[in-house]
Formats: structure tokens, C-alpha cells, sequence
């Protein structure tokens, strides 16, 4: 193989990156020391403004003001001086303010009212913008003393801030004087600078391009123009045909190296389009077949509501969101009889397909045996030995399994490992209702799961959920919790069903924020009417 030289040696003569970079350089220093000095100007001469302000102003006064937002001859003295001040300095802002919890009451506002937009009146009330909460709160803590700041925003443009605090004749801050002063001129200052230094530097490097390219076409532009005509006539034409890239590039620089790395990266690109197109449509095929299990799955969910619109004695709402394309969780609800109702609600191990699969089976299971008759209990215990049965996979199902006698509103409940219900007494508040559960479906065969007996009166809510509820998280990995959710779920009284549910994802909703949904999400609240 030839020994291949340095490209840089054909290229040393060439002057235009370096030109640039000193001008880029030196540009950024100046600037940078000149923005300085003007912010530091600029802010000392509104802390003077401010001062002098602050100093003429009895604080006493201010105190009477805020109270009572009456003018007085004083007060109309004082805007007058403010007014003429601000004439005279040119200052954008001047302003004496009483800093409050979320923003700042107006006790003076020095603009013309004939000439100034937005002028403010006693007693008016402003927000903090920006910085400004945290140096105005600064200046009027106890003990505070004045703060400079510098700020450039859509709002108020680029100003430079003073705030110094107004005592009462205790030695107590009341109020701020407060000046901004515009500092546009710094900009329009640095604008003309990078103009004017930006012209003289493209004459020197039209100057220095001319040479240059003189030196550098023979042995670097025109073989790179080669291969970029063999580059784009491969991509149009020779790829489509299954070709590959060989460029005939003799200089013994880089430019040779870059023209061999073509011809590689064009035989590794025809292997690289026969993978990929065999892996799009493998994935093609995936995506098609998630999007039916995901719509085979909701359809076994109950999604009709109301599901008895001529059923009055009771208020029935649920739903299912996914983390993945389909999930483990899901819930269920169905006559067994004219007056039994059977609600559960169940969440997988694992997420995914494997665990959508297994949702399935336990699902029908549940339904099946219920529909036969039976306490909660001897069907979770039937349920259990036959999904246990060759469950080489390791799969099991938290269950929480409730028959309703809707005529008297006895029922019976059976918790296999999962999450505590939350009940609600009629203008009462839900509270989780905590009790020693039974083992998760499908750990083990032989088990036998408690039943337990509840009775629900007129009025009366139950809430169930599974862990992906409480489990939520934000971005800082902070778990939205069993507090949380009762404060939710109490949030307002008199909410139907669905609207129960519906505030409660909200509330999950606001809490995560951006984060990622971690696990699936799903509820069921009902009511006897």
C-alpha cells in the first residue's frame, strides 16, 4: 500500500479560517469586556437614581398608602417628582413598589399618563417577571440593602434594574424604589461594531480566498468534485442497480483515503439496504399484529357506559391505559344473575404481550367459574388450580374479586395479593379499607383465599385500582401514593362515577408531568344508587 501524505501541507496556504477565527476571537473578547463596563454603568446609575429616591421619600407615608390607597397633596408632590426624574435621566421605569407574596402593589408608577402606555395606579398589582421576585424580596427582607440586576426579555427588553428599600422612621423597609434604565444602546453598539469589523474582514479574505483557491483547487476541489459526481450518480443510478463505488482517486493524501472509505461504505450500504429492508417489513408485520392485539384487548373490556342504562340501583364506570402497546392489567363487571353483580379487578406480573396473553386466560377463567356460582373465594380457589397447572412461565395475577347483591347491597370481596380498595359512606370521605390478603393467582396450587363481607347502602362508593396507580411516577422518581389518591378521590363531593375517574387521572396526569408511564393504569368506581 502507498504511503499517503498530509493533506494539511496543500492546504497551509490557506488563510481564511484563520482570519475568521481571529475576528471571531477578538470580536467575543471585545464584546464581552464591553457589555461588562456598560451593565456595570448603566446598573450603578440606577442604583444612584433609586437611591436618591428612596432617600426623598418619606416612609412613613408609604405605610398610610398601602393602607388606605388614598391620595393626598404629598402623593401627587412625590409623582410629580417621579415623573419630572425620570424626564430628566431618560429611565424607562421608575416606580415605588411594596413587594407581596406573588408579585408587588404599585404605590407610585413615575410614567406620564399622556405620553407612556401602561401606567400603573395606586393600589395597582403586578407579577414578578424573571429574576425579579427573587432581588426585590432580597432588598425588602429585615436587614435587606439595595440589589442591581440586568435582564433582557420580550416584555421589558434589556434593562438594567436597581432596587433600594424605603425605611419608616423605625428603621423598618416598607416599599422599594425601583429604576430600570433601557440599555438597547449596547446592542445597536455591538450590531454597528460587528458590521463595520465584519466588512474590512471580508475584503482580507476575498484577498486571501483568491490565492488560496489557486493553490488548493489542483490538488484538493477538483478530486473532491470527482467524488462528489460518482457520489451522487451512485446514489440515482448505480445503487438502484445493485453496483458498487469505485472511484479512481490517485493523489496519496487523504483525499485517496476518503475516495477508498466510498468504495467501502458503498458495499457495506448494499448489505446494510438488504438487512434493513428485511427488517422493515418483519417490523411492518409486528406493528400490524400489536395494533390488533391492542384493539382484541380493549374489545374485552367493558367500554360501553352506562353497560345497564335500565339498571337505576347502581352507578358502574371503569378504565384501562395501557403503558405498552397492551398491557397485564384488567377489569371486568357482569350480571351472574337479575340481582348479582360481579366486579373485578386484576393486574398481571410483567407488561407486554407475554402478560396480555395471560390477562386473557384470566380473565375468561374468572368470568366462567363466577357465572357458575359461588363465593369469591371458592372461585379464585378454582381459578388458581388451573392456571397453576404447567404455569412454566412464571406468570401470577393480583385479583380483587366482589359480588354485589344489588337488591341489599350485602356483598362478598376476596383479595388475591392486590391493591386496598377505597370505600366511601354516604357524604362520607373514601378511606382505604385494609384487611390481611390472600396469596396472588397462580403462585401455587392447593391454596384457598378468604372471603370477606361488606355491605354498601344508598349513596355508598367503592374504588379499586392497581398498583400502576399509586406506583406513578414523576420525573424525580417521587411515587404519586395512597395520600395522594384519597386526596383525589376527595377532592370534591358528589361526583358520578365517571367523573370520579376522570378528575383522578387528571390528578396522576398533572403529578407525572412529562415522565414516561411506567406500568399500566387502571380503575373502577361503584356506587349504589
Amino acid at each position: 500500500m502507498r504511503k499517503k501524505g498530509s493533506l494539511g501541507r496543500k492546504v497551509i496556504l490557506s488563510v481564511i479560517f484563520l482570519f475568521t477565527l481571529v475576528w471571531l476571537l477578538m470580536s467575543i473578547g471585545i464584546l464581552l469586556f464591553y457589555r461588562q463596563n456598560m451593565e456595570e454603568k448603566y446598573s450603578q446609575n440606577a442604583y444612584f437614581q433609586a437611591y436618591s429616591i428612596a432617600k426623598y421619600i418619606d416612609g412613613e407615608r408609604v405605610k398610610v398608602y398601602q393602607e388606605t390607597l388614598e391620595k393626598d397633596e404629598y402623593y401627587e408632590e412625590i409623582l410629580a417628582y417621579l415623573i419630572d426624574m425620570k424626564e430628566v435621566s431618560e429611565a424607562k421605569y421608575i416606580y415605588v413598589v411594596v413587594p407581596k407574596e406573588k408579585g408587588y402593589l404599585y404605590i407610585w408608577d413615575g410614567g406620564n399618563p399622556q405620553t407612556d402606555d401602561g401606567v400603573c395606579d395606586l393600589g395597582d398589582f403586578d407579577e414578578y417577571y424573571q429574576d425579579g421576585e427573587k432581588e426585590m424580596k432580597a432588598a425588602f427582607e429585615k436587614g435587606g440593602s439595595e440589589q442591581l440586576l440586568v435582564t433582557n426579555n420580550s416584555d421589558y427588553g434589556y434593562v438594567a434594574s436597581a432596587f433600594v428599600p424605603i425605611y419608616d422612621s423605625s428603621g423598618q423597609p416598607v416599599a422599594l424604589s425601583s429604576v430600570d434604565l433601557s440599555m438597547d444602546i449596547i446592542n445597536s453598539d455591538i450590531n454597528r461594531f460587528l458590521m463595520y469589523s465584519a466588512l474590512i474582514m471580508a475584503a482580507i479574505l476575498l484577498a486571501a480566498s483568491v490565492i488560496d483557491y489557486q493553490l488548493v483547487s489542483r490538488s484538493l476541489l477538483k478530486p473532491i468534485k470527482h467524488l462528489g459526481d460518482l457520489s451522487e450518480n451512485f446514489v440515482s443510478e448505480q445503487m438502484q442497480r445493485g453496483e458498487i463505488l469505485e472511484p479512481d482517486i490517485r493523489t496519496g493524501d487523504e483525499i485517496e483515503g476518503l475516495a477508498d472509505s466510498l468504495s467501502s461504505m458503498s458495499r457495506q450500504l448494499r448489505t446494510y439496504m438488504n438487512d434493513f429492508e428485511k427488517v422493515t417489513k418483519d417490523k411492518e408485520r409486528i406493528s400490524t399484529e400489536l395494533n390488533i392485539a391492542t384493539e382484541i384487548q380493549a374489545n374485552m373490556l367493558p367500554r360501553v357506559f352506562p353497560p345497564y342504562p335500565d339498571r337505576s340501583e347502581f352507578d358502574i364506570y371503569a378504565s384501562m391505559t395501557p403503558a405498552k402497546e397492551v398491557g397485564g392489567d384488567f377489569y371486568d363487571f357482569f350480571l351472574i344473575d337479575d340481582d348479582h353483580l360481579a366486579l373485578v379487578m386484576a393486574d398481571v406480573s410483567g407488561k407486554g404481550v407475554p402478560a396480555a396473553l395471560f390477562m386473557v386466560i384470566a380473565k375468561t377463567m374468572i368470568k366462567d367459574r363466577a357465572l357458575m356460582g359461588g363465593t369469591p373465594g371458592q372461585i379464585l380457589t378454582d381459578v388458581n388450580s388451573r392456571l397453576s397447572e404447567a404455569n412454566d412461565s412464571g406468570y401470577f395475577v393480583t385479583v380483587w374479586l366482589a359480588i354485589v347483591q344489588i337488591s341489599t347491597g350485602k356483598g362478598i370481596a376476596a383479595n388475591a395479593g392486590h391493591e386496598h380498595p377505597a370505600l366511601r359512606r354516604k357524604d362520607g370521605s373514601f378511606e382505604l379499607v385494609k384487611y390481611r390478603h390472600s396469596p396472588a393467582v397462580a403462585i401455587m396450587e392447593g391454596m384457598k383465599f378468604r372471603d370477606h363481607e361488606f355491605e354498601l347502602g344508598k349513596g355508598d362508593a367503592i374504588f379499586v385500582y392497581t398498583d400502576g396507580l399509586p406506583e406513578a411516577t414523576d420525573s424525580s422518581d417521587e411515587m404519586f401514593g395512597a395520600d395522594r389518591l384519597l386526596a383525589a378521590l376527595n377532592r370534591r363531593q358528589g361526583m358520578d362515577t365517571r367523573e370520579l375517574l376522570k378528575n383522578v387521572n387528571s390528578e396522576v396526569d398533572a403529578f407525572v408531568g412529562d415522565a414516561p408511564q411506567f406500568d399500566d393504569l387502571t380503575m373502577l368506581a361503584f356506587e349504589m344508587k
